[in-house]
């Protein structure tokens, strides 16, 4: 270094010649080069960016680059009540995983509902990314209620992508969806199945942990067997069901008495498909408005879960609305001599539901199952059990003698093909006697000991079916 400096020195002092000037250029150049070199090998470039960014607005405080596009991509589209933005899921998924030492305002939050930490970006943080060479900032904007004067999508959350105008076509084509494929590849990665449920008219997400499988569920073989190719038929099938003109989504109907595992058997369906669940509770629902928006934030590959459909009142409502009022929303009646009564008439209708299974709406998302659950069939409405919209239908029945070794061998741990002394007896039980999978069980939880358990259910079996008791009141009977 000292003798690139004596060498430019000397250069200033005899520079009456070209080949003095020469000198003098070739000197500064050198020396430019490995001071240019220097800096890059040791200092990082985000710092180099900070520190270029803090010098343009020491020098040039007013001056606002007029090259730059920024795209704002809302929580929701077309406002809060719109539906709900892809792109922004994946978005809040993919920059995390851009976050760098460097960053010192990020939120982390461990959640009952999630079982690894979670970590964001904080309003106030630019995210720096690159791709292709090409550098893009990110920014969280978390919205406003406060501003009477803002549009609705300003007050949505939204994230806020900045870059060089000239990149426009590098954005659109490739950048976007980069990001999309990255998200798409993170969720393959990640096992977890996802359950939302209904808070305040949108979809809260939490994780499916119920370990329930379709091996371990107490139900008869041939049975499962029949549930099992039918899935599998229904993932193969994506070509027939477009050759045929049908969106692609099955329709289950899974109905027999409280505690033989209705539930159990959707969280199994589940865990085999690797569908996530939406638990879509009819009750909260208070328009055909709110359901579609409800049924349009759903991804595909998930199950929509209905239960106990035949307890709905807004399964009900239509019929009863129709007969008495015809198709008008009554909010009171005057009586005579009486203060009038209010009536609170719900605007969502069986009709909207059922456009969703099999009408126009039918085709919004693939490989969707929808599972409605029921303790009494008859009670259903016929026009939801036709087929198109539950296209089979489950019974799930009480306990019977080849259910009930799947049973024994996961509570007790005794193999199939080592029945213990006391089977053939309780199995000749079971096949006189009504009592749920649930029931057995919590007879066979009471004690580790397969003797001392086997012969506890036994005893209780015995009882029941002495007594000749009806298949509800042997359910709840205390031994």
């Amino acid at each position: 270094m000292s003798s690139y400096m004596a060498s430019l020195s000397s250069s200033f002092t005899n520079f009456r010649s070209a080949s003095s000037w020469f000198e003098v250029y070739a000197a500064f150049s050198t020396l430019m080069i490995i001071l240019r070199t220097a800096v890059n090998d040791i200092v990082p470039e985000k710092l180099r960016s900070s520190i270029a960014r803090k010098l343009e607005s020491f020098f040039f405080p007013t001056h606002k680059p007029n090259n730059l596009v920024s795209i704002r991509i809302n929580q929701r589209w077309d406002g809060q009540h719109g539906e709900h933005n892809e792109l922004y899921n994946a978005a809040s998924k993919y920059l995390p995983t851009r976050i760098s030492e460097t960053y010192k305002a990020l939120r982390l939050a461990k959640l009952n509902s999630h079982k690894g930490l979670m970590l964001a970006i904080d309003a106030n943080q630019e995210v720096i990314d690159e791709f292709e060479g090409i550098r893009y900032t990110w920014t969280l904007d978390l919205g406003s209620d406060q501003n009477a004067d803002s549009s609705k999508s300003d007050k949505d959350p939204a994230f806020v992508l900045n870059f060089n105008e000239k990149h426009r076509d590098t954005v659109m084509k490739r950048y976007i969806p980069h990001l999309l494929a990255t998200c798409e590849a993170m969720d393959a990665a990640d096992m977890s199945i996802k359950i939302f449920s209904m808070a305040h008219g949108y979809w809260n997400e939490s994780e499916l942990c119920h370990p329930a499988t379709l091996d371990t569920l107490a139900l008869d073989p041939e049975l499962k067997r029949t549930i099992v190719d039918d899935l599998d038929r229904f993932l193969k099938r994506k070509e027939f069901y477009k050759k045929v003109g049908k969106p692609w989504k099955r329709g289950y109907l899974l109905y027999g008495p409280p505690g033989t595992g209705k539930s159990s058997l959707i969280a199994a369906i589940a865990n085999y498909l690797k569908f996530n669940v939406y638990d879509l509770e009819l009750d909260s629902i208070t328009s055909n408005e709110s359901l579609m928006l409800l049924m349009r934030s759903t991804t595909s590959r998930s199950i929509i879960v209905i239960e106990d459909i035949d307890c709905n009142k807004e399964v009900h409502v239509r019929r009863r609305q129709q007969e008495d009022f015809g198709d008008t929303d009554i909010e009171s009646v005057q009586h005579d001599d009486a203060a009038p009564e209010i009536i609170k008439v719900d605007k969502f209708t069986l009709s909207a539901l059922l456009n969703y299974m099999d009408g126009l709406w039918s085709g919004y998302g693939e490989e969707r199952i929808i599972i409605f659950t029921t303790n009494h069939k008859d009670k259903i409405d016929p026009a939801l059990l036709r087929p198109g919209r539950m296209d089979m239908h489950i019974h799930l029945s009480f306990l019977r003698a080849k259910a009930f070794r799947i049973l024994a061998s996961n509570y007790l741990d005794i193999p199939g093909d080592q029945p213990h002394p006391l089977f053939q007896e309780i199995e000749d039980l079971l096949d006189t006697t009504d009592v749920t999978p649930a029931v057995v069980a919590e007879q066979l939880i009471r004690s580790e000991d397969p003797d001392v358990a086997l012969d506890g259910l036994f005893k209780f079996l015995q009882e029941i079916h002495n007594s000749g008791k009806s298949r509800d009141s042997a359910e709840t009977l205390e031994i």
